[in-house]
């Protein structure tokens, strides 16, 4: 595992949600971020961490490699990668991101 895997792998188990994304939860920096952002405080989401890959090369560029996923955002709930905000939308809407936040 690399040096960058490794910070993200510390970063998905040491946190319950976490969103890698473009900006901060008060200032997404794309729509897709914001939407991401939007989905989570709609499923009343707390206590959520989120990680600016816009101020850190590395993790930007490693994220990708580390899902094998090749967007931004990208969601992790209790260490397992859920998906992007195209798949939080859908989840959102069926209700189950709402009962994988719960868990």
């Amino acid at each position: 595992m690399s040096d960058v895997h490794k910070r993200i792998d510390d970063l998905v188990k040491g946190n319950d949600v976490i969103l890698f994304m473009k900006g901060n939860s008060q200032f997404p920096m794309c729509g897709f971020s914001g939407r991401a952002i939007q989905i989570l405080k709609a499923c009343g989401a707390t206590g959520v961490k989120t990680v600016n890959v816009l101020e850190d090369e590395e993790i930007r560029q490693g994220i990708k490699g580390y899902a094998n996923w090749p967007t931004i955002p990208q969601l992790y709930v209790k260490g397992e990668f859920v998906g992007g905000s195209d798949i939080m939308s859908e989840m959102h809407e069926s209700g189950e991101l709402e009962a994988l936040l719960k868990r």
